[in-house]
């Protein structure tokens, strides 16, 4: 399991502590659903302006601290890695969930997607399955 404080994060993947990647990391810490580049843009973009939100991002991205989750908005929304990930290798054989209520978008990780059986030339790079429900939170 990974140190999930923004100095350990970014410290254990060997990247410079800058105020803008401590803020955004605190923010894939301090929430359990996806967020996308504009809701980011939203909370920091008083300090810092969107290309380097933007790069800040593609560097967590390309390091394996966030992933890609895709919904059906068509904008891609990133999600903390809770595993140790890497460059390479992206572990994220897990479910999306969206909330129709709310609009939360959550790794449902302890719903494993299974591995697929492709026909003889098909390579496997990654799956994305999104369900659409109601949250617990909402539900309740």
């Amino acid at each position: 399991m990974l140190n999930l404080s923004p100095e350990g994060l970014l410290k254990s993947f060997k990247l410079r502590l800058t105020p803008c990647r401590q803020e955004v990391i605190s923010l894939f810490i301090d929430v359990d659903y996806a967020l996308s580049n504009s809701s980011l843009e939203e909370k920091v973009g008083k300090d810092y302006d969107r290309v380097t939100i933007y790069r800040t991002l593609r560097t967590f991205l390309d390091k394996g601290i966030i992933h890609k989750v895709l919904d059906d908005e068509g904008t891609p929304k990133y999600a903390l890695c809770r595993e140790a990930c890497d460059t390479h290798d992206h572990n994220h054989d897990h479910i999306h969930f969206k909330c129709l209520e709310c609009g939360e978008t959550n790794c449902i990780e302890s719903v494993i997607i299974p591995k697929l059986n492709l026909p003889d030339g098909y390579k496997y790079k990654e799956a994305n399955v999104l369900l659409q429900g109601i949250c617990k939170e909402c539900n309740a």
